[in-house]
């Protein structure tokens, strides 16, 4: 068994709003497990990286992946804790080579056509009128759930924004999700989630930045608005740490990001830890290309979930790659009769 790895620059179609700045580009990794006696026939994952959020995605990186394919090819392992996009990665080019190297990672009816999954209509931060003008688009596309990316505009714009939403769009037509990305402080936090509330807003996540647990905890307890962690998660490894997170701030929702919580297999533990404590969770893309989304929305879609999920739909990039996900409305489905072309793939820098 092989392995090789290929760096890759995702390019936007339109610059992407975020509390952490303008995006124009983001870096990911694809690796391939091949027998080198047959190299033309592999499996194919993407370690989808994210500076600035990810804590592996430092100068010792490539030097990790190295590793990955000098231990692959003397048959030892690899500590991979604290590399969760890679682990996210080679997970999915372990199933892909196992399945028969035909991109089915998570075989099941949504694999078929015969299954869909719904998911949430996101809105990029922009200015007033860019992010209205989304809204409307997502609505009369088919979205019931629509979630904000707030922080990056005037705070009394966003709750104009949330007020147009709720005349226009009842509680019952639109659930209305919002992504604060740790941009609330404990000064404003408690009367902005008031405000949120009293505008029917489903729930908010990450009010507060990670790193401040008992702060959490607090709000959790005290918030008239339900409360989901998403970079709380990030960096914590190992039952009793993932334990003691959960114990202590008690949220409504936890938001699963795979090529950031520990791959699949990260992700899984956490479902079971939190459906033990009553604590409801979803799926989000963390910008992936179509390689990595696709294997993560066969993965969701094992999951059998009932509430929309935060799955990408590959439209971000310039530059993305051949997928058989198709988007109907606000369902996310699975063209079983589309095969991809490894060949795709060969124009790729890959390292051996």
């Amino acid at each position: 068994m092989r392995l090789a790895y290929a760096p890759y620059i995702l390019k936007f179609k339109s610059p992407a709003g975020t509390s952490r700045g303008i995006l124009y580009e983001k870096p990911t990794f694809f690796i391939k497990i091949f027998d080198e006696n047959d190299p033309s026939k592999f499996g194919i994952g993407e370690c989808s990286v994210f500076p600035g959020l990810s804590p592996e995605a430092d100068g010792n990186y490539g030097y990790k992946l190295v590793e990955l394919l000098a231990n692959i090819a003397l048959g030892k392992e690899t500590e991979l804790t604290g590399y969760s996009s890679i682990i996210f990665g080679l997970e999915q080019a372990l199933r892909d080579y196992a399945g028969g190297c035909r991109h089915v990672y998570y075989p099941s009816e949504f694999t078929q056509g015969q299954e869909s999954i719904e998911i949430n209509g996101l809105v990029w931060m922009g200015d007033f009128d860019q992010m209205i003008e989304r809204i409307d688009e997502k609505v009369a596309q088919g979205f019931g759930c629509i979630k904000l990316k707030i922080g990056a505009i005037d705070w009394k714009k966003e709750v104009e924004m949330i007020e147009y939403m709720r005349k226009k769009y009842s509680e019952s037509k639109l659930q209305i999700r919002v992504d604060a990305n740790g941009g609330f402080s404990m000064d404003n936090a408690l009367p902005r989630l008031k405000r949120l509330a009293d505008l029917g807003v489903h729930s908010i996540e990450q009010p507060i930045p990670a790193g401040m647990p008992e702060l959490m905890a607090f709000l959790c307890e005290v918030s008239p608005l339900k409360i989901a962690l998403d970079e709380s998660l990030i960096g914590v490894y190992g039952k009793d740490k993932k334990s003691k997170l959960l114990d202590e701030v008690r949220p409504a929702y936890i938001i699963l990001k795979p090529s950031l919580c520990g791959g699949f297999s990260g992700a899984e533990e956490w479902i079971r830890m939190a459906e033990e404590r009553g604590i409801g969770w979803w799926v989000t893309s963390a910008l992936e290309s179509n390689v990595g989304l696709n294997a993560l929305a066969q993965w969701t879609a094992t999951l059998h979930t009932s509430i929309p999920q935060g799955l990408g739909t590959g439209a971000l990039f310039t530059n993305n790659f051949e997928c058989p996900l198709r988007l109907e409305s606000d369902r996310l489905r699975y063209d079983p009769s589309m095969r991809i072309d490894n060949d795709i793939y060969k124009s790729l820098d890959w390292r051996y």
